[in-house]
């Protein structure tokens, strides 16, 4: 069975990573309830006449991904699979609320066609005018995993060599505010605000000087706070890695009663750096892609910005990252990297 390696990893975000050449260098305090992403100049990588027509989710998620693309010195990809929980919620919203204002009468279908989660893939492939296979998840916080967990079996049985993967989530108006006045009705509310962004990668069945290997990924509806450890344990024994083996452990930390989940797995972890993200990225449906841009850009670099820094030290020579992620208790997922 092939390998499967990550060629490239582009992410917008509520830091500027985008454009900038460093490392989360300048980090961008994230206060309120919500958080909006530092938008790039679209007008390098879309023209003006589709621009004025994209939602922002879109132009986020064709910007990372004809970036990503770039940096992988990648044309057409052999497929383009996108992840994402809410798709183009804006224009949802748009919809929903004509509804409700003309009584159900005299619609534009417009905002209704612009609203479907397959939006962005079909974008990306109409810009690169790419026929080749074309999908999309949308199963909440495992949205962005499923998609990478698709892209790795095309590799592996060989239907593909290069694949177009990502994940995006836009902010909306109104959807936001409702998760938050229920959040804080429960008192789970996250500790974290929401934001937005997309990330992309390209994975590839061939191995490059840069690229960093995928060996493998898992994920879980659910799994009790009692086997947790058992689950991850089971993980990195099918892939044949001893704990002892893992020199960083990046973790989905946002503050709600549910990092519990996190305490457990990291105290398997005591004696090496454990990272946290969303204090940085904000929280949403497809944040986890930043933790993986993050892991990525850790073993590509060789470097740890400390902003990241949850426990233990920076350490200067690191081989093997481990990244877990849940939301509210379920949709768990771990991503094993190698350099």
């Amino acid at each position: 069975m092939k390998k499967v390696y990550i060629h490239s990893a582009v992410t917008i975000s509520a830091q500027d990573t985008f454009d900038s050449d460093g490392f989360l260098n300048e980090i961008k305090g994230l206060s309120g309830k919500t958080v909006a992403a530092r938008y790039p100049n679209y007008k390098d990588y879309i023209t003006p006449a589709n621009l004025r027509r994209m939602a922002e989710g879109v132009k986020m998620g064709v910007s990372a991904a004809s970036k990503a693309l770039k940096d992988a010195e990648i044309t057409q990809p052999d497929a383009i699979i996108t992840g994402t929980g809410m798709g183009c919620i804006d224009d949802t919203e748009k919809f929903l609320n004509a509804i409700i204002s003309n009584d159900e009468q005299f619609l534009t279908p417009t905002a209704f066609i612009q609203s479907t989660h397959n939006t962005v893939g079909a974008q990306i492939a109409l810009g690169l005018k790419c026929k080749a296979y074309n999908n999309t998840y949308s199963q909440a916080a495992l949205s962005f995993e499923w998609a990478l967990m698709d892209a790795q079996l095309l590799l592996q049985q060989e239907e593909a060599e290069n694949v177009l993967v990502g994940g995006y989530e836009e902010l909306g108006k109104e959807i936001i505010s409702y998760r938050r006045m229920m959040e804080d009705a429960d008192g789970l509310g996250i500790q974290v605000p929401y934001s937005e962004g997309a990330s992309f990668f390209v994975v590839s069945s061939e191995k490059t000087e840069h690229s960093v290997e995928l060996i493998d990924m898992e994920v879980y509806s659910s799994i009790s706070t009692e086997s947790i450890q058992d689950s991850l344990k089971q993980f990195l024994t099918k892939n044949d890695v001893d704990l002892s083996e893992i020199d960083v452990f990046i973790s989905g930390r946002n503050g709600d009663v549910f990092d519990s989940y996190y305490d457990l797995t990291a105290e398997l972890f005591e004696n090496i750096t454990q990272l946290h993200y969303k204090h940085l990225s904000g929280e949403f449906y497809t944040a986890s892609p930043f933790g993986l841009w993050a892991a990525y850009e850790i073993l590509y670099r060789q470097e740890i910005p400390e902003a990241m820094i949850f426990k233990g030290e920076i350490k200067s020579d690191n081989h093997i990252i481990l990244l877990y992620n849940q939301f509210k208790g379920r949709d768990h997922s771990f991503i094993l990297l190698k350099r």
